[in-house]
């Protein structure tokens, strides 16, 4: 028997998915909005939940994260009324099990509750894996740990991997990781910058050289994929491979084999490839200078980094520990953070994500000096001046309006956030529609979100675009 939590505001429809999977003897609840729904799951272990995507007090999907991150993990079915093709995208990439349009018949909604609960059921069959091997990932929310999840999945095979995510995320922490936790941790992890490359010597540094093979080639030379041998092959930003060289690459993705330059044999090389990029490899296609076929056969398991701004309940512990490793490794006394310091980190964007905060930490403790404490004084002035000038405009625009509570009344900081987040949400996103007078294309470009993305929070703010 499974626990099912049905959340939507339609009474006669939970009524009859309640009636349909009591018979088959499921114990089933029913919520009609998102509040009362999270504190009935936080109180109960459900095995898999119907969650609508409209309902009275906020969007369905935008509370997947958190329902994914509770301790039962259930699996999520998205059954919505008003289905698109966009929600059906944002549905998926959000993790959820299926995403179904309203009205369907009953077996269309039951069929995926047998799918959901058999998988359920193997998984827990399945041998759990050892404890990843994480050094220097720092994250505990739950869009962090569903990168461990696809890491894991990656870790357990030799399927090619292609990590995306803006630049400073952390891409060759996590390649190593893959590495690190897989059957070749013993062999080398070969790293190929494909940006430092030059036209020339691209060929020849991936796949080597014989002597004579051309003018200065005076000996023997094995090229990065001959050291990847039994190992990892990692390329770095993969959308700067030349294009002429990206179909010598295919063949050696394809039969594992190439031939050095020179050289009139061919030689064998069993690595594992995991491929990064900061770019958007399918508009690269688009534009022709990325092959087709080579993305379809570097993305076998896609791995996406989120920005830090995305993920800031992890922002304080990344902070904390890369200030403990920088005083360690400075072999000075380590130091704690003022509240408005915190504070802080926590108000700016952080373009740079998590390399960013490190150059910033390290320019703050460079600052303080023999001084225990880290205050905003210390950050860098770049940061402070931005902070200053966001300040400034919000409190002459009046649009944010600090909000006083009595002691009772105070929200979880969380909370507080995440308001005050929705509201400069939207009002960047009026200026976005404002500027773009109808340019999707340039709306994406300027706000770096994809289609189905952009079109999802512009409906959850009720904007037009």
């Amino acid at each position: 028997m499974a626990r099912v939590l049905i959340i939507d505001d339609d009474e006669p429809f939970c009524d009859l998915l309640c009636r349909a999977f009591s018979v088959e003897g499921h114990k089933t609840d029913c919520a009609y909005c998102l509040q009362t729904a999270l504190k009935m799951a936080e109180q109960h272990a459900y095995d898999v939940i119907y969650l609508d995507v409209q309902l009275p007090d906020g969007n369905g999907l935008d509370k997947l994260p958190e329902i994914h991150a509770m301790p039962s993990a259930p699996e999520v079915i998205i059954v919505t009324g008003a289905g698109t093709a966009n929600g059906a995208e944002l549905a998926i990439r959000c993790g959820a099990w299926d995403y179904i349009c309203k009205p369907s018949s009953l077996s269309a909604m039951t069929l995926p509750l047998l799918r959901a609960l058999e998988y359920r059921e193997e998984k827990v069959r399945k041998k759990p894996s050892s404890v990843l091997k994480l050094d220097n990932i720092i994250g505990s929310s739950s869009r962090m740990k569903s990168c461990y999840a696809t890491l894991s999945e990656a870790a357990s095979c030799d399927a090619n991997v292609l990590i995306t995510g803006e630049t400073g995320t952390g891409k060759e922490l996590f390649a190593k990781a893959v590495h690190e936790n897989s059957r070749r941790v013993s062999r080398a992890f070969v790293i190929v910058d494909c940006a430092a490359l030059t036209r020339n010597l691209t060929e020849s540094t991936l796949f080597g050289y014989e002597k004579g093979a051309f003018t200065g080639a005076d000996c023997r030379h094995d090229g990065l994929i001959k050291q990847a041998h039994g190992g990892t092959l990692f390329l770095d930003e993969v959308g700067e491979l030349p294009l002429d060289l990206q179909k010598s690459f295919l063949r050696v993705l394809q039969e594992r084999c190439y031939r050095p330059l020179g050289s009139t044999r061919e030689i064998d090389s069993d690595f594992r490839l995991i491929a990064a990029t900061n770019r958007n490899l399918d508009q690269l296609v688009r534009e022709g200078s990325f092959r087709e076929d080579l993305l379809y056969r570097i993305c076998s398991i896609t791995l996406e980094i989120p920005p830090l701004r995305e993920h800031l309940d992890d922002l304080v512990e990344i902070a904390r520990h890369h200030t403990a490793r920088i005083c360690k490794r400075t072999q000075i006394p380590s130091k704690k953070f003022s509240e408005d310091f915190t504070e802080a980190l926590l108000a700016h964007s952080w373009p740079g994500n998590v390399r960013e905060l490190v150059n910033a930490l390290e320019k703050s403790i460079a600052s303080a000096l023999s001084v225990p404490t880290l205050f905003p004084l210390h950050l860098p002035d770049a940061i402070r001046i931005k902070l200053a000038r966001f300040k400034a405009s919000v409190e002459s625009s009046g649009d944010i309006q600090t909000t006083f509570f009595l002691p009772a009344q105070l929200p979880r900081l969380k909370d507080f956030r995440e308001e005050i987040y929705a509201k400069l949400e939207k009002q960047y996103l009026q200026q976005v529609i404002v500027s773009i007078q109808g340019n999707i294309a340039e709306a994406c470009r300027i706000t770096g979100l994809g289609r189905a993305r952009l079109y999802e929070l512009c409906r959850k703010h009720q904007l037009k675009i």
